[in-house]
């Protein structure tokens, strides 16, 4: 059977990676006509149902040229400075341009640590949710005004292809300088060959990546591999095509030069295997009509749990065990084990009265759970 690319028309929950060179243009600045006709294409994919996430690159870029830096090189300083001065016009161009067609954004700043760390990987992915869920439009960036070279992500391509992953993504298209993958870089080698479909990222498809072409962006197509392996590992399909087109959304379904990267299966799957390859830190043992509960496809709730046992802390995992301690399966809990063994048995609205503070409803989402 022959292979078949993605339609992005058919994307259920889709994140877009903007780069700074389509973004901002070195003499004029930010390109409003294009960010307006990108919005048009948000707007269209709200309205057939589509979750959306942009990624979006440029606030050093719009930065730099507010403070008057130059084209040259930046220190570490320089770039956080310019960083926090191109945010805020970075977020405010969005804002003006999808508020038009009733779209609320929200800005969403992160650090490599964010995805590392499993407590802020679930806070993250809880925080996003919530926003999808209200029907927002995040715009998502590196915290570039205190990410240091040490926790930074380097480029917004590998940043897109985890924000993917964490949202459970089914696409992502990474609008590029480039229309798609190549066999060598297509600007030195008038061989070259486009990839339409790559099924697989194999050692002979990595050793054809070049290194960065524009002047504005950090990612060459290595960052986008390695952007790609991360995306399809995590069940969502990647596309690369240059995006300077008005609306390249459009474009793209219309059948415009591209790249796709087929996915390994589908989010919700990657995410399952993920947490039970994991090793258990600890244990919740559930009633029966917790157990119930479970297998309908709930979350488990601090009311169903009769004991705590082990040492874990906000997003490790732990086994699931029914009420004669056999294994059901594995989940990624909300508390630490001394916050767990306060609220076990107790309703969700008890919890603030407990601990002090105003918790998360539910001990394991079901969304973190392998049953």
């Amino acid at each position: 059977m022959p292979l078949v690319a993605p339609d992005i028309r058919a994307a259920k929950r889709l994140v877009i990676k903007i780069g700074s060179a389509l973004l901002v243009d070195r003499a004029s600045g930010l390109r409003q006509g294009w960010l307006s006709a990108l919005a048009m294409d948000v707007a269209e994919a709200k309205v057939r149902g589509a979750d959306v996430v942009l990624v979006s690159s440029g606030s050093i870029a719009l930065g730099r040229k507010v403070l008057g830096l130059g084209d040259g090189a930046l220190t570490l300083e320089q770039s956080q400075a310019a960083a926090a001065v191109g945010q805020i016009r970075l977020a405010r161009a969005y804002e003006e341009v999808l508020a038009p067609h009733g779209i609320t954004t929200a800005q969403v700043l992160v650090t490599l640590e964010d995805t590392e760390d499993r407590r802020r990987y679930l806070n993250s992915r809880a925080t996003m949710e919530t926003l999808l869920g209200l029907g927002v439009v995040p715009i998502v960036n590196e915290n570039d005004t205190v990410a240091t070279d040490e926790i930074r992500f380097g480029d917004n391509d590998r940043l897109a292809a985890q924000i993917a992953v964490t949202v459970g993504a089914d696409q992502l298209l990474l609008l590029s300088d480039v229309d798609g993958f190549y066999s060598a870089n297509p600007k030195e080698d008038p061989d070259a060959v486009r990839f339409d479909l790559v099924q697989k990222i194999t050692p002979e498809i990595e050793a054809m990546a070049g290194d960065p072409i524009s002047g504005l962006s950090k990612g060459g197509m290595k960052t986008k591999l390695l952007a790609a392996k991360t995306a399809v590992a995590g069940g969502c399909a990647m596309a690369i095509m240059e995006g300077s087109t008005l609306r390249p959304l459009k474009a793209l379904a219309e059948g415009a030069n591209r790249t796709w990267f087929l996915a390994k299966g589908d989010p919700q799957a990657a995410r399952k295997r993920w947490i039970n390859a994991m090793k258990p830190r600890g244990e919740l043992r559930l009633d029966a009509g917790a157990v119930t509960a479970l297998k309908a496809g709930k979350s488990l709730l601090p009311a169903g749990v009769t004991a705590v046992s082990g040492s874990f802390g906000r997003g490790d995992p732990v086994a699931i065990l029914s009420p004669a301690g056999e294994v059901l399966g594995k989940g990624l809990v909300r508390y630490t084990v001394a916050e767990a063994r306060a609220i076990a048995g107790h309703r969700s609205g008890e919890i603030e009265a407990i601990l002090g503070y105003q918790g998360r409803a539910a001990l394991v989402h079901r969304d973190d759970m392998v049953i």
